[in-house]
């Protein structure tokens, strides 16, 4: 099972078994901090309690030390790695008070050897992975988890079944939410989240960090009263810090600089802080309407980082494709995700940690999304509905072509997919409320249900979780959801299972749990000021890089898989979609996908976004 996952942890291997009570715990280790044998695992605790096996990074570890040593709870420490720490803490404070603590990357097994339970537990924003589920019958029956399905696999008795509602979501979202996975019977441990087995078959699930309300109370009770500069200077101190604890490492240490704000604040704070130039890595693309590279190399140059930058051909892209199922190991749909792993494979060239500037457009009101929900909507909802209605039919009765053809000219040059875009925003027009509003916006398909066999009924929205931000302005609220939702599904997903692939970690400074709180504090209005999205992470930004460098229009990390299709993807589009082989009518419809499909070959529309997902799981299911 560990073999499998080797990617993950390709500097050494490790196992702790117990026969007599049938617990074994397994380890691939990615050395970072204290790359001696002192910081191998499994670990045991220094009193012998615990036995722990943990991906991820504790980044304030050298603070609970001194807390330990202070209190005198501290043992006599082995090594300097964050795992002792870890272990030493959970035997000094127990497991929830420690969860408490803990301000880091994480998803650990942790085995009580005096209580004989087993405890599973992930960090508050879902950066790590951690599987889990139940296999075999009667006194053969096993838990297994892991980092990764693909260990999951390599155990003898694990029979894996699709989910077939796995597959509606996927098509709607682009990627399977958590708690759920592809498979039945196997989940994933949801962020913020504790599972403790007992031996005799007891289960105690705890969460101890609960996302909707934690941000109902900072955007509440403990919402920030400051002015407008104090919010930047409190900003600029929150992530200063944040990225000085992800900067801890014993191995080479670099950014990705994409050019726009949020990794170039992480970059500038970093090198601000830094004794030399730091490794800045960008990725461009031939093709002028993706190609960003241009503007991280400003900023670069700016900065005085060492910046290196890889220009992608389409080949070069294309040539990942077939790889993608491996890499993600459960069926996944952003596009994004071909870019993501090239530069995390340069990246890794010349360092073993990355630092990104990922989810400061989920904190600080960075998608058009909540733009127009603070701008747009509240004037938009007093039009009455059924004249919304009326107008979205009309939109959708122009093809996404002519769209193009009428519109395309008169808007930026590098405008993308108008048609398709005007297209969505009929569904937007037509919507009930806020909230049918936000789940418009975040379906990659909204009209997923049509291209299914036995479409599932879940529609990936709880009530429940409305109800606790149900207070806030429709901005906040849709931040929240992101929070639970797309970051945790999409975004961090994405980056982790690319940059595992090649063995590299990346650092997320913007999730640092006081940056988070502080953004989660700001209002609506603080974020979303005078138009402008992100402010207060912009005007932070500013201070070091100058304003002309960043102000553009915001522009995706995507690549051009519409036209691919049409050319260089054909063929093998066609062999996943139609091939007997590909057993497509097991979970599609095969009539509605063929019809979508000529209408995305005649450029009437572009249908990409509806049909990579179909492709991915396609492809996945090929491969697994």
């Amino acid at each position: 099972m560990t073999t499998a996952i080797r990617r993950r942890g390709p500097d050494a291997d490790g196992a702790w078994v117990d026969t007599d009570r049938g617990v074994a715990l397994g380890h691939r280790r990615l050395s970072i901090i204290d790359l001696s044998p002192g910081g191998a695992q499994p670990m045991e605790s220094a009193d012998g309690r615990y036995v722990i096996v943990y991906n991820g990074e504790i980044y304030n570890f050298a603070d609970l030390r001194a807390d330990l040593e202070a209190a005198g709870q501290a043992p006599g420490w082995r090594g300097h790695s964050d795992t002792e720490v870890l272990l030493a803490a959970l035997s000094a404070w127990g497991l929830d008070r420690t969860l408490a603590a803990l301000n880091g990357m994480f998803a650990f097994a942790l085995w009580d050897r005096a209580e004989g339970r087993l405890s599973l537990a992930r960090d508050r924003m879902g950066e790590k992975p951690l599987y889990h589920g139940w296999v075999g019958q009667g006194e053969q029956r096993t838990l297994l988890f892991a980092s990764d399905l693909a260990a999951l696999h390599a155990h003898p008795a694990f029979r894996p079944e699709i989910d077939p509602a796995s597959v509606s979501q996927l098509l709607r979202f682009g990627h399977v939410p958590d708690p759920a996975s592809v498979y039945r019977g196997v989940g994933k441990l949801a962020p913020g989240t504790r599972l403790t087995l007992s031996a005799d078959g007891g289960e105690d699930a705890f969460v101890y960090w609960d996302t909707l309300s934690e941000y109902a109370r900072a955007a509440g009770e403990a919402r920030f009263r400051g002015d407008a500069i104090e919010a930047v200077d409190e900003l600029e101190r929150l992530l200063g810090n944040a990225v000085l604890r992800q900067s801890v490492a014993d191995v080479p240490l670099g950014s990705f600089l994409s050019g726009g704000i949020d990794s170039s604040a992480v970059t500038a704070l970093l090198q601000h802080n830094a004794s030399g130039p730091v490794k800045s890595f960008s990725i461009g693309f031939s093709e002028s309407a993706y190609d960003e590279s241009p503007h991280a190399r400003a900023v670069a140059a700016h900065l005085g980082t060492d910046h290196q930058e890889l220009i992608v051909t389409p080949e070069d892209a294309l040539a990942v494709i077939p790889d993608l199922p491996g890499i993600y190991s459960e069926p996944f749909a952003d596009s994004s995700q071909i870019p993501t792993y090239l530069v995390a494979r340069m990246a890794r060239e010349q360092v073993t940690v990355a630092l990104s500037g990922d989810a400061g457009d989920e904190l600080f009101a960075g998608y058009n999304r909540h733009v127009h929900a603070h701008r747009s909507w509240p004037r938009l909802a007093r039009i009455p509905r059924p004249l919304r209605r009326l107008a979205g039919r009309a939109m959708t009765a122009v093809s996404p072509a002519r769209w193009d053809a009428a519109i395309g000219p008169l808007v930026a040059r590098k405008a993308v997919g108008v048609g398709e875009k005007m297209h969505k925003a009929a569904g937007v027009i037509a919507s009930r409320d806020g909230d049918a509003l936000y789940a418009t916006l975040i379906s990659v398909n909204p009209d997923f249900r049509e291209l299914l066999r036995h479409p599932s009924e879940k529609d990936g929205f709880e009530g429940r979780a409305l109800e606790i931000v149900a207070g806030l302005p429709l901005p906040d609220r849709m931040m929240a959801m992101d929070a639970i939702h797309y970051l945790p599904g999409d975004i961090l997903t994405k980056v982790d299972r690319a940059a595992m692939a090649v063995s590299l970690e990346t650092r997320v400074p913007m999730l640092d749990v006081d940056v988070i709180r502080f953004a989660w504090s700001l209002p609506a209005d603080m974020k979303l000021r005078d138009g402008v999205s992100k402010w207060p992470l912009r005007e932070m930004l500013y201070r070091h890089v100058p304003r002309q460098l960043i102000e553009r229009p915001k522009q995706g990390f995507g690549v051009p898989i519409h036209d691919w299709l049409r050319g260089p993807l054909r063929e093998w589009a066609e062999g996943l979609l139609f091939d007997s082989a590909a057993s497509l009518d097991e979970y599609f419809d095969r009539p509605a996908i063929a019809a979508l499909w000529q209408r995305h070959l005649s450029g009437a529309g572009n249908h990409q976004h509806r049909l990579w997902p179909i492709l991915m799981f396609q492809a996945w299911r090929a491969r697994s």
